[in-house]
């Protein structure tokens, strides 16, 4: 099975997809890339700035949307797929993420980590 055009992503014009059913007009991918990162946009404010929703669940639900909005960034607009020219890629992706992570995580160990080893403000305020 050599024909993956289940692999594309949105917008690939490669030489496996040639009937024009199947061909995605690059206009109509960027629009609907557009809408979704919109639409994805205006929930999140929505959900931070409304009283409709259970408190402790507004950053369970930020958080989903956030990733739901990478997950249109990655395939609409930066067309990465799992194909197997897309593997540099992915290894690309995954390498900036562990990166990132390893930044936050570490800046957040750090922080933690001096604000247990600073004395509180009561003991600069004493004359």
């Amino acid at each position: 099975m050599t024909d993956t055009s289940y692999d594309l992503a949105p917008g690939d014009n490669t030489a496996l997809v040639s009937t024009p059913d199947v061909k995605w007009s690059g206009l109509l991918v960027y629009t609907t890339g557009l809408v979704l990162a919109v639409g994805l946009t205006a929930t999140s404010f929505w959900a931070a700035n409304t009283s409709e929703l259970w408190g402790p669940g507004v950053s369970m639900g930020l958080v989903v949307l956030a990733i739901a909005q990478m997950g249109v960034h990655l395939v609409f607009f930066l067309h990465i797929t799992t194909g197997p020219d897309n593997t540099n890629n992915v290894l690309a992706l995954a390498f900036g993420i562990l990166i990132v992570t390893m930044i936050v995580t570490g800046s957040i160990w750090i922080m933690s980590d001096l604000g247990q080893m600073m004395p509180g403000m009561s003991m600069h305020t004493q004359h």
